[in-house]
């Protein structure tokens, strides 16, 4: 069977894990990540070609015979990289322009939620601070202020306080604290329960179900403090029973995929509905994301074997088969190491230690996210640094080792979590 050359586009965690779950498979040749990060340097050729330059992206797939590629990131799905791509006669896993709207545009997505059925929150476009303050008073606390554009997990606000609300339009709309993505905002109808990660992968027409996941969003122990693109995960999802299971892809699934279809929207990757789960047990989903989550991707990809490049390949060519769900064994936590500045703003350079010692423990990976190589050193760049990943047979293994690496792991400043996956400790 003739090896697949694969090129992954991207440089963060998430991409790191791709490249690590593609290079699991047999039938996988070349690997190529552009522009790649210093921790894929090893597992794949590294090329530091800019996605914003799809002339040269193609001329790379070109030179290197690229037979499969995947797009990590939000930001070349919405600016329809994959649309060029698929253009120049590449299979491509990751929607185009039309599908990444889904997340690149909340707007949407809240029409799209409700066209195809699919449960969702209350919500109220607004475009100016007036429009807001009168769309808030109908609302009651806690009040969610949503910019409607790509904010990389930023552009959404829970106020307990209607002042904290009114604050959080005026920095959108009129401060301009996001740009363009924040030039309207959504003001929704505020939930309570628990979060949970959804992705499937498809072709647009079927779909195989990934396992349920769980991220935390907030920077400190116990939910508190300002959101981030996320600060650790875990899967899959313990206190998710099949009845539980069924409803979300009677509810969720079928008709989010049955709704591209309708709407005619082309879409070959993941979908990602991040949904609430109420305290009697509604379904509601918060948003949509069109690619895997960062760091949902880092425990999700070590428990699917060496599957992933034929998942990916199938969708690229819209060849996925019947519907249904990944088979996984095992668990999965990761514990994401972060800048002493994040989520506010860029880091001094630190010297990183301890990865090579934390990846001797079994199961352990450490996916790079913001780091450099100078001078033969490892430097923490900013934002969300590493990733300690561990997969064991068990939630509690897992858990364990993942906090043991990440104890091996040190740089000036460094913020950890301590309660990754506290929902599974309780039991509950």
């Amino acid at each position: 069977m003739k090896p697949i050359n694969c090129l992954v586009i991207g440089s963060g965690g998430r991409e790191h894990a791709i490249c690590l779950a593609l290079s699991r498979s047999s039938r996988c040749g070349r690997l190529i990540a552009a522009p790649g990060n210093p921790g894929m340097e090893g597992l794949a050729e590294v090329c530091p070609v800019p996605w914003q330059d799809a002339a040269a992206v193609v001329d790379l797939c070109k030179k290197r015979a690229v037979d499969l590629v995947v797009v990590g990131p939000e930001a070349p799905l919405a600016a329809g990289l994959a649309d060029e791509l698929r253009q120049a006669g590449l299979s491509v896993f990751g929607p185009g322009a039309a599908g990444a709207r889904l997340e690149s545009d909340k707007a949407f997505a809240k029409d799209f939620m409700r066209a195809a059925g699919v449960p969702t929150a209350r919500s109220v476009l607004c475009r100016s601070t007036a429009e807001a303050e009168a769309a808030l008073s109908q609302f009651v606390p806690p009040y969610v202020v949503k910019a409607t554009g790509l904010a990389a997990g930023k552009g959404v606000f829970v106020e307990p306080e209607l002042s904290g609300a009114l604050s959080a339009c005026r920095q959108l709309l009129q401060d301009r604290t996001l740009g363009a993505a924040g030039e309207q905002v959504l003001i929704e109808e505020g939930l309570t329960g628990r979060e949970l990660s959804v992705m499937i992968v498809t072709d647009g027409k079927s779909w195989r179900l990934l396992p349920f996941s769980q991220d935390h969003k907030r920077l400190q122990d116990g939910d508190k403090g300002p959101n981030t693109g996320g600060m650790g995960a875990y899967a899959p999802v313990s206190w998710v029973g099949d009845d539980l299971k069924k409803r979300i892809i009677a509810q969720v699934v079928e008709p989010s995929v049955a709704g591209l279809v309708a709407q005619n929207i082309p879409f070959r990757g993941v979908l990602y509905a991040g949904l609430m789960i109420g305290p009697d047990g509604k379904i509601n989903v918060l948003e949509y994301n069109v690619r895997l989550g960062d760091p949902e991707a880092q425990v999700l990809l070590p428990l699917c074997g060496d599957t992933w490049l034929d998942l990916c390949l199938a969708a690229a060519q819209g060849e996925l088969g019947p519907s249904g769900s990944v088979p996984v064994s095992g668990s999965a936590v990761c514990v994401v190491l972060a800048s002493k500045t994040y989520p506010f703003g860029p880091s001094d350079p630190a010297v990183i230690t301890g990865v090579d010692e934390a990846e001797k423990l079994p199961g352990v990976r450490v996916f790079h996210s913001g780091t450099s190589r100078r001078d033969g050193k490892l430097l923490a760049v900013g934002g969300r640094v590493l990733c300690v990943s561990a997969a064991a047979a068990t939630f509690d293994e897992a858990r364990e080792l993942a906090y043991r690496a990440s104890e091996l792991i040190s740089f000036d400043g460094c913020q950890k979590r301590n309660d990754i996956g506290h929902d599974a400790l309780k039991g509950a």
